[in-house]
């Protein structure tokens, strides 16, 4: 059974920073894409960034440098550090990934996601 796990959420002031981690576990194959998604209230869920297993990075606009999405492979582990945090990215934070497991067909999985509220 394939899990992710999110840690690093919380409340920050605009401009502060936070470090979002998401570590895959269980009976793994094999990893491609990882990637971070966003849901603000009443809103559609939406990407943040994704990074594949070769480190091909991708950011949505909103996010461009202020966020950085890196991987440890060796750790099944991708992390998201947010910087200049605005307001308007306060929304449940959830890790994706495109993960191959011992005796399973290629799948996509999502962690529980994590709360990021940025607010004074």
């Amino acid at each position: 059974q394939v899990q992710l796990v999110e840690s690093g959420g919380g409340l920050v002031q605009p401009g502060g920073s936070l470090r979002l981690s998401c570590a895959a576990s269980g009976s793994i194959f094999s990893i491609n894409d990882m990637g971070w998604y966003r849901q603000a209230p009443g809103k559609q869920r939406e990407l943040v960034a994704v990074i594949s297993s070769i480190g091909s990075i991708n950011y949505a606009d909103s996010v461009k440098g202020r966020f950085t999405i890196s991987r440890d492979n060796a750790k099944n582990t991708v992390y998201l550090e947010m910087n200049s945090l605005k307001p308007e990215d306060t929304a449940v934070y959830y890790c994706n990934a495109g993960i191959k497991a011992y005796g399973k067909t290629f799948r996509s999985y999502w962690g529980q996601g994590t709360q990021v509220t940025v607010s004074p």
